[in-house]
């Protein structure tokens, strides 16, 4: 691992090139928000990197803004020694999941890296940070990498959590060994750690949970989420439940026995729409109809591209809730119980009240 033992440069003076940049990169959004919107991924890194380096003109930073371009890390450098990683969402949150633990493409010399997040969803902003102060946690694709949030509250990084500085984290022979250990102290009976070691596999916890271990908030999250992302669950295929099972272990980490039970449990009941009672609704209906705000949530958080995935059909921003009440109305059609409900009409008053 590339190790480097400069003093920290010209600090103050970087701080406000930052601050500058942000504050430039604001404007050009103001100005002309759908071109900036259009720099996804790495389009955006030269964008920054021409910014910069206007910006840098009379500081002790002239000159030597570099945009590194390939799988480095960190995408831009200043004066051989900060570093400047760029990251975007197309979704109203500052979430992603970012670079390798291991930091193996890490330039060599960069000491001091910081996080760029370009938030592109209306309205478009930018935010910087040091890069150590946004890590969250750690996931896994086909290597640890960490989870960046820009939000994230001071004292509740990663680092903090197995006490352990990142610059003596990422200087380690062995990175990986102290957050191993870390998640291995917090299992519950039942529990274990996994590892997906396949380079198309997406991001997932490193703990594999049992259902009955979760608190009630996290039951419900997930059941919202697999109402969003397998319309299927409302028909009456025999196997309706297989692909979310498979999603609970690959995505989620939770292992449930009896998944069935998760939406069907509890009988049928009443829902008033305005003035209309619907009676004998399914309960899975019922879960549907009672969760349906934070449902939308879910919906207007997950890009149209990973809908898409899921559903089996091109979605888009602007068709993604209509895309989803209209598969979920197909599938309700298919259940003898629920043929006295007019599930697209419901869902659309739910939507309007």
């Amino acid at each position: 691992m590339i190790i480097s033992a400069n003093s920290e440069p010209n600090r103050k003076e970087f701080n406000s090139l930052l601050d500058s940049t942000i504050a430039e990169l604001s404007s050009h959004a103001k100005k002309s928000s759908k071109s900036v919107s259009k720099l996804l991924g790495r389009d955006l890194e030269p964008y920054v990197k021409d910014v910069m380096t206007d910006l840098a003109i009379g500081t002790a930073f002239e000159n030597s803004i570099e945009l590194i371009g390939g799988q480095k890390f960190p995408d831009i450098v200043a004066k051989k020694y900060y570093g400047i990683e760029v990251k975007t969402t197309t979704q109203n949150h500052w979430r992603t999941t970012g670079n390798s633990v291991l930091e193996g493409t890490r330039v060599e010399d960069v000491e001091r890296i910081f996080m760029l997040f370009a938030k592109l969803a209306s309205p478009i902003e930018f935010r910087c940070r040091p890069y150590e102060e946004c890590l969250s946690e750690v996931v896994v694709t086909h290597s640890p990498r960490y989870l960046i949030d820009m939000n994230l509250e001071k004292g509740k990084t990663i680092f903090d959590k197995i006490k352990m500085p990142y610059d003596t984290l990422r200087k380690k022979e062995n990175p990986i060994r102290p957050i191993v250990d870390y998640y291995k102290s917090k299992l519950k009976p039942g529990e274990d750690l996994w590892w997906i070691d396949h380079e198309n596999s997406k991001a997932s916890n490193l703990v594999i949970k049992i259902w009955t271990n979760l608190s009630v908030k996290e039951k419900q999250e997930v059941k919202n989420k697999a109402m969003v992302y397998f319309p299927e669950l409302f028909s009456n295929s025999g196997d309706k439940f297989a692909r979310l099972a498979i999603w609970l272990v690959t995505r989620e980490g939770v292992v449930c026995p009896n998944i069935r039970d998760l939406f069907t449990a509890g009988g049928k009941g009443q829902i008033l729409v305005g003035k209309k009672a619907y009676k004998n609704v399914p309960r899975i209906f019922l879960n549907l109809f009672d969760n349906l705000d934070f449902i939308l949530e879910t919906i207007g958080q997950t890009s149209s591209i990973e809908l898409s995935e899921y559903w089996g059909i091109k979605t888009s921003e602007k068709k993604k809730i209509a895309d989803w009440i209209e598969l979920i109305s197909l599938q309700s059609k298919k259940i003898s119980d629920a043929k006295h409900l007019n599930v697209k009409q419901i869902l659309t008053e739910i939507i309007a009240q």
